[in-house]
């Protein structure tokens, strides 16, 4: 199976930066896309940006000129750099991967535990 530990939210102040990080392991054979989600308190899980296994990228127009999805294939991690936080970004940050593991036939996503991000004003 797969394994998506994030890491990197926390608490930082309107107009600050975050960086959070993915990292899957398991017995994986290969990963197509990858993506951030995040839900925030009593609304439902929203997508925040994906990114293809070529690196083409698509970002919630909620986000877009201030959020920065990437990846790093060598490492099976995924990134989201958020820069100009806002309050209405916070929420628990989940990562998911579309992945195939060994001996399997077809693909599967997987999804992380999250992390929080919390932007006082």
């Amino acid at each position: 199976q797969v394994q998506l530990v994030e890491s990197g939210g926390g608490f930082v102040q309107a107009g600050g930066s975050l960086r959070l990080s993915c990292a899957a392991s398991g017995s994986i054979f290969s990963i197509n896309a990858m993506g951030w989600y995040r839900q925030a308190p009593g609304k439902q899980r929203q997508l925040v940006a994906t990114i293809t296994g070529r690196g083409s990228t698509n970002y919630a127009d909620s986000v877009k000129g201030r959020f920065t999805i990437s990846r790093d294939n060598t490492k099976n991690t995924v990134y989201l750099q958020m820069n100009s936080l806002k309050p209405e970004d916070t929420a628990a940050y989940y990562c998911n991967a579309d992945a195939l593991v060994l001996g399997s036939v077809r693909n599967l996503y997987y999804w992380g535990k999250g992390t929080l991000v919390t932007v006082s004003s």
